[in-house]
């Protein structure tokens, strides 16, 4: 495919996203509530547009990557959505909003001829900055032929796990349920640990060298709280959002989920006191303030 790329949604990992895709040189037109995330996409040649119909009017394929359902259905079905937009054949929507949301916006656009890739991805900025995010792909096969060359500029990996758009999403709640829960318990247990006198450097070392391990203490915390930077990139909030999708997955199952629902109330504490615009590496603080230690690199407490 030829012509511009479309992508709304600029933030902290559209922009990432958007940002790789012009390295790889590929032509983008670009728009975002808060046209300062913009910027540095224009100043690497990027063309900003006014709305999502804009985008719909100049790119042939347009991602969106949204912070909530409420936006994704905005931008997919609403007043100067991309429904209706001249040049749009494809619509790759790579944030994460449940199958009931993904199935609407199918629906919707595909009255007017436009096929749509149920695409979320999983990875930080930096992963995306680097292209090295995973992809979970749902969408025809004619689609997905035509979307993979892009694609591959993003994602180290591309997993297709049906045609039925929905899938994608259901693949993804899976993954974030899992991710959500060892974040909370890596921040819980390092804390512990610290508290006891063990440096955090060292713990992180041996969780990280024995079964105990996974993407916090691998990736999150030596990345972001060792060093007390909080940049992993993501605000705190994302978290019960997340959580709160695969609660409504396993309710339209009948499927238990009672651990997925102790987490999310945690995560909705630690929002509630710190604020949803924390980094989400910040979550750590929420366990640090009760044990009265930080969890550093070096000293460790």
């Amino acid at each position: 495919m030829t012509g511009k790329i479309g992508f709304i949604g600029c933030g902290h990992m559209g922009g990432a996203m958007a940002l790789r895709l012009i390295e790889k040189g590929h032509a983008l037109i670009v728009t975002d509530l808060d046209p300062q995330v913009l910027e540095p996409l224009v100043a690497r040649g990027a063309m900003a547009a006014a709305d999502a119909r804009e985008v719909a009017d100049q790119a042939e394929v347009v991602f969106a990557c949204l912070p909530s359902n409420e936006a994704s259905l905005s931008v997919a079905t609403g007043a100067r959505s991309v429904a209706g937009g001249k040049a749009m054949k494809v619509y790759i929507e790579a944030s994460t909003i449940g199958p009931p949301t993904i199935e609407k916006i199918v629906r919707h656009l595909g009255q007017g001829g436009v096929a749509v890739a149920d695409m979320p991805i999983s990875g930080g900025p930096k992963w995306a900055a680097e292209g090295r995010l995973t992809a979970i792909l749902a969408t025809d096969p004619q689609t997905r032929k035509k979307i993979e060359p892009i694609v591959a500029d993003l994602a180290k990996n591309l997993f297709v796990v049906g045609d039925r758009p929905g899938l994608g999403q259901i693949a993804k709640l899976v993954n974030n349920a899992l991710s959500l829960v060892g974040m909370a318990i890596a921040s819980e247990a390092i804390v512990m640990g610290v508290k006891s006198g063990v440096k955090a450097d060292v713990l992180l070392d041996v969780i990280n060298a024995s079964t105990g391990r996974n993407s916090a203490t691998v990736d999150k915390f030596p990345r972001a709280i060792l060093p007390r930077t909080f940049d992993y990139g993501g605000p705190l909030a994302i978290g019960v959002k997340d959580l709160e999708l695969y609660l409504e997955l396993g309710q339209s199952l009948d499927q238990p989920s009672e651990i997925g629902a102790v987490v999310r109330k945690l995560w909705q504490a630690a929002v509630m006191e710190g604020g949803p615009d924390q980094d989400y590496s910040e979550l750590v603080k929420y366990f640090e303030r009760r044990a009265g230690v930080e969890v550093k690199g070096g000293s460790g407490a």
